[in-house]
């Protein structure tokens, strides 16, 4: 099963998402072609009713702890329950372009 497969299954499992859209954004980046190391997640749930931001990525990153340990090297989150979502229009923000650089260099990925 694909990095991307297993994200989705385990944010499915443990927020049962209003919305969910994950994007591998592993092209973006200087990693080799057909990675799955950068992903960008909207995830809307009851789950964040009241809870801070702080709370709610600790939460994300607690049910992707095996994923983070492993392959995944960066997590764009944006995180809201179904009324801050509805106050947004369905919107949320970009992922930034990537910087450029590579561990083999010595810049950032």
């Amino acid at each position: 099963m694909s990095v991307q497969n297993r994200i989705h299954e385990r944010l499915t499992a443990a927020f049962a998402p209003v919305h969910l859209e994950l994007e591998n954004e592993s092209h973006s980046h200087s990693v080799p072609p057909n990675s799955e190391t950068h992903f960008r997640v909207v995830l809307v749930s009851d789950v964040f009713s009241g809870k801070r931001q702080v709370a709610r990525h600790q939460a994300v990153y607690a049910a992707l702890a095996e994923e983070l340990a492993g392959s995944v090297h960066a997590l764009a989150l944006h995180t809201y329950d179904p009324d801050e979502w509805r106050a947004r229009a369905g919107d949320s923000p970009a992922s930034p372009a990537c910087l450029g650089g590579s561990k083999a260099d010595g810049g950032g990925a």
